[in-house]
């Protein structure tokens, strides 16, 4: 009876172990997923203000009156700078004079004129004096006007690179002025993705999207306004320039951030990244057959999101594909598997396409 009983158990454990055994060696299965979606692709930009000008003084003098600060916003015909404008103010004066002098001497002239007392061409020439000194008094107001620095638009003051009382040459660097009410914002596109977005392209301008520096999304959609002329032959690139409003002037001159472009996929094939094993830069799953033999196809990918692969061959959308496992398996082996529907496959994934 004791042997009886040993041997019952030992019979028990054996077929407990090999039932658990045959569970362990059940792996999960999928199908890839055909369905209408969309990816976004990220690109490193620069972001300029749709206008940003130096501020360079017109005479040379010195600095006598700054009226603003660094980085304050300014009104189109604002005073920014005077330069020391007593010189300027002199010479005026002294045109102002001549031309009066020059006044007297034409009125005075062709009054006699008048009376055939002088010939004609005396009268030209006088005039002709007085049309000089005219000149020359309006070319002195023009550099006295040269020593007020006015804003030529709305925008942005930037840093000084000159102090009260400091002694500029004509042509010196005051700072600089943007406008920020639209930004520009550059970004290189690659010579394939520039073909695809040029064949793709719809009536119309492309919307785009912007993520700032801290990874925040810019709230203002922009469009994608230009694309230079040119690739550059050295990274195969081509600079596209989207515009994006900029109603709460967040944007400033000279950040960087990435643009994000949204692509449409019509019927995708869809499978998860963890269904794939990489050799030699090419990509592959095990693909289930009727008698439940693994079989090693290689697939190409056409786009990828978080954890989801975009196929563009070696896949139809009817096979099933080894979705855990993959390192246990090697190809011919026949294996046991549990199905699961690709949807509850990629509904636990972070990204789901919809």
């Amino acid at each position: 009876m004791l042997m009886g009983l040993c041997a019952l158990l030992c019979h028990t454990s054996c077929s407990s172990h090999k039932e658990h055994k045959e569970e362990e060696t059940k792996y999960p299965v999928t199908s890839p997923l055909k369905i209408d979606t969309a990816i976004t692709k990220d690109y490193v930009c620069q972001i300029h203000s749709i206008s940003h000008i130096e501020l360079r003084a017109l005479e040379k003098g010195y600095l006598e009156k700054i009226f603003v600060d660094e980085g304050q916003y300014v009104r189109k015909g604002q005073l920014l700078f005077r330069i020391m404008p007593k010189l300027y103010e002199a010479e005026v004066q002294k045109a102002q004079a001549e031309t009066r002098v020059a006044e007297i001497e034409y009125q005075n002239t062709k009054s006699l004129a008048d009376r055939n007392v002088v010939a004609p061409n005396e009268l030209a020439m006088v005039k002709a004096k007085l049309d000089k000194a005219r000149s020359e008094l309006t070319l002195a107001k023009v550099h006295l006007g040269f020593t007020e620095i006015r804003a030529p638009f709305d925008g942005y003051i930037d840093r000084f690179h000159v102090r009260l009382g400091s002694l500029v040459d004509e042509g010196d660097l005051l700072s600089t002025l943007s406008d920020n009410s639209k930004m520009w914002v550059y970004f290189n596109v690659p010579e394939a993705e520039y073909l695809e977005y040029k064949t793709n392209a719809k009536a119309g301008k492309e919307i785009v999207n912007l993520v700032m520096a801290n990874n925040a999304l810019f709230p203002h959609p922009g469009v994608v306004e230009t694309i230079e002329a040119d690739f550059d032959n050295e990274t195969g690139n081509i600079p596209f320039r989207a515009t994006f409003p900029n109603p709460d002037k967040l944007l400033r001159h000279g950040e960087t951030g990435n643009i994000r472009m949204t692509e449409p996929i019509k019927n995708g094939l869809i499978i998860p990244q963890m269904a794939t094993f990489e050799v030699l830069d090419k990509k592959y799953v095990f693909v289930i057959g009727k008698d439940g033999k693994v079989e090693t196809r290689e697939i190409v990918i056409g786009a990828d999101m978080e954890d989801l692969f975009v196929i563009t061959s070696g896949l139809t959308g009817n096979e099933k594909i080894l979705l855990e496992g993959i390192r246990k398996v090697k190809d011919g082996d026949k294996i046991a598997y549990d199905y699961r529907e690709p949807r509850t496959v990629m509904s636990k994934l972070k990204v789901y396409a919809e």
